[in-house]
């Protein structure tokens, strides 16, 4: 089996009990909810990662975030037919303010390969069998109890 290691930046939005997520249409967390985000490209900063993935995936401009956590996660799938083991390297911000609406449909491009679009999820009824790996590490770091 394969062995890699994925490094991303994901922001937190929580507002009355609801989380914005993200649709997955590609990679280890299809067909499931994420948490808007992703991948830490090439001499790009964590920070930067997290305003221009919230800017490609949900449509926000984010003015104000702050640091949540670090964390990892192992997550298994079949990559091209071959069984692949990613340890999932995370920072999570939370964020405080931002502009534009939230897009409930956003279009897959070169730039966004991933994201169907996103809105807001009441958390007290996310079950499990229905999020990526990160999505409960993240809201279970918050306290919160999931089905």
């Amino acid at each position: 089996m394969e062995k890699i290691s994925h490094l991303g930046s994901y922001g937190i939005i929580i507002n009355n009990k609801e989380i914005v997520l993200i649709k997955k249409a590609n990679g280890p967390y299809k067909d499931k909810l994420d948490l808007p985000g992703g991948t830490i490209e090439f001499c790009e900063k964590p920070e930067e990662t997290l305003v221009r993935e919230m800017r490609e995936e949900v449509g926000i401009n984010i003015k104000k975030f702050s640091l949540f956590d670090g964390n990892s996660t192992i997550v298994e799938w079949e990559h091209h037919g071959k069984p692949q083991q990613i340890h999932h390297i995370v920072f999570f911000y939370i964020i405080e303010k931002y502009e534009n609406e939230i897009k409930k449909e956003v279009e897959l491009t070169k730039n966004n390969d991933d994201s169907l679009g996103a809105e807001f999820y009441d958390i007290t009824k996310l079950k499990k069998t229905e999020l990526s790996a990160i999505t409960i590490l993240a809201l279970e770091k918050l306290g919160y109890k999931l089905m």
